[in-house]
């Protein structure tokens, strides 16, 4: 798991902290599969190379995959590492075609034009990582499923609303242009950095949908398997946080630097969430 190991470390992504609440089997499988997802989005988002060629890497890693889901010999350091990890729990090829479908969607799309649109690339880019992750953590009750699918909407819009200047700046926009209209925001003022008490209004709709989804996400995990998905719940912790952070802000996102959470910060999720498992409490740390 070395090549996976390295790039989970690069990476500092708050998807990478999560792994730490892990046993270390679970930890080297979910850094192999988090490898995968980084080296896919990592091709579709290479903008210094043509969209054909991408195109072409894509489908390159889309039949490996397929091979490490098979019984043929990867050719992808990733894949190699991530084919024992697909043997022992089972993930299914579906899945990762899903999120290589999701990661092409960059290629194409510049807009948005509804939620229903939207929440389709949510849950390819998304919720479909979330799928593969609870049949590494272990579940029980298939609600657990649509606790991936939730939770991943939420994160993803998230994301979202926090890259917003960072999405422009590639020409990219994925607040849903039929919002943009109901609140009279024109994509060329986010094309500008421009903030504005419509953009406000904007986002707050939009933030609002992802708290429909953590809601949901509180609401449909099973009780007895809320100890597996301690990972899960961690990142619904720290996402949750940095949505809130967001909303202090008034969505003022068009500064130079992204909002985040500090080391302290999570560090102190971290701590809250082991304690909570710790001490037999159950309940989520997000959606309220």
């Amino acid at each position: 798991m070395e090549a996976s190991r390295a790039i989970t470390r690069k990476s500092a992504s708050n998807l990478a902290l999560a792994f730490v609440l892990l046993p270390k089997p679970k930890r080297d499988a979910m850094a192999a599969l988090y490898a995968f997802c980084r080296e896919v989005d990592d091709v579709a988002d290479d903008e210094s190379i043509p969209v054909e060629q991408r195109r072409v890497s894509l489908a390159a890693w889309r039949e490996d995959i397929r091979r490490a889901c098979g019984s043929e010999q990867p050719q992808f350091e990733v894949n190699r590492e991530l084919q024992s990890v697909i043997r022992r729990y089972q993930l299914p090829f579906e899945h990762f075609d899903e999120l290589i479908q999701g990661v092409e969607m960059d290629l194409d799309i510049k807009r948005y034009r509804d939620h229903d649109e939207l929440e389709l690339y949510c849950f390819r880019v998304a919720s479909v990582v979330g799928l593969l992750s609870i049949e590494v953590f272990g579940y029980t009750d298939p609600a657990c499923r649509d606790y991936a699918i939730y939770l991943g909407k939420a994160l993803q819009l998230t994301n979202i609303l926090r890259d917003v200047r960072t999405d422009a700046e590639r020409g990219r926009i994925y607040l849903p242009l039929a919002e943009l209209a109901r609140f009279q925001v024109a994509p060329d003022e986010i094309l500008r950095f421009e903030y504005s008490e419509r953009f406000f209004q904007l986002a707050s709709s939009i933030a609002e949908r992802a708290r429909h989804f953590y809601r949901l996400a509180n609401q449909t995990l099973p009780r007895r398997d809320r100890r597996s998905m301690v990972a899960a719940e961690l990142m619904g912790s720290v996402y949750w946080r940095l949505l809130r952070k967001l909303e202090r802000k008034r969505f003022n996102v068009f500064g130079p630097h992204l909002t985040r959470l500090n080391k302290g910060q999570k560090i102190l999720l971290i701590l809250r969430t082991w304690c909570r498992l710790a001490v037999g409490v159950m309940a989520p740390n997000y959606g309220a």
